[in-house]
């Protein structure tokens, strides 16, 4: 549940964004560039604060308990720019141990990921020779450890081969069935479309 607004200067980038996603719900959030989207998902993630209203994430409010909403949120950034001195594994250790995943359910979740994105040969390489669609899918990875009961993706489909977008689909559907929800954002209506199928 979200209202909130945020200024800049004098003007309003985001002005009074009322809206519910429900749990076992994929909403997605269509717009094109420059139409804030990426700074309404930095707000509802507490990346960035909002001037007025409320933002609320499993009935938690992020201004009262930041960590607690936090620790319910896997977040795909719109950009993958992370740990390039660590390798792959070293990087959803250190995810995993931010959120205090159980060693059992690491090894369960980092293998299946591994297999079906096709990691396994280079999750021991150091990030920074990982092309872009490599680097998104170590953060979907990596956004998923913790098992969230809100996934928040900015442009997923970015840099993705067909294969690992279509995974990343019958993912986000899976999530809804288990009474999870995703909230994804995207510039192009076709992506959309299909995610919701």
């Amino acid at each position: 549940m979200a209202n909130f607004e945020q200024i800049y200067d004098i003007i309003k980038a985001v002005d009074n964004i009322d809206l519910v996603v429900n749990p076992g719900e994929i909403f997605g959030f269509l717009g094109p560039n420059g139409a804030v989207k990426t700074t309404t998902i930095k707000m509802i993630v507490g990346l960035l604060s909002h001037d007025t209203g409320e933002i609320k994430v499993d009935g938690i409010d992020i201004d009262k308990n930041p960590i607690e909403v936090k620790k319910r949120i896997g977040y795909v950034p719109d950009s993958p720019d992370i740990y390039d001195k660590l390798t792959g594994i070293e990087y959803l250790n250190f995810i995993a141990d931010v959120y205090g995943v159980s060693e059992k359910d690491r090894k369960e979740r980092i293998e299946y990921f591994l297999e079906a994105f096709d990691l396994k040969n280079a999750i021991g390489d150091l990030i920074q020779s990982y092309s872009h669609g490599m680097k998104q899918k170590l953060l979907i990875t990596a956004a998923l450890i913790h098992n969230p009961s809100v996934w928040i993706l900015d442009e997923p489909m970015v840099g993705l081969d067909l294969k690992s977008a279509f995974l990343l689909k019958e993912l986000m559907a899976e999530h809804t069935k288990a009474g999870f929800t995703v909230f994804f954002f995207n510039t192009r209506l076709g992506s959309c479309r299909k995610a919701v199928r």
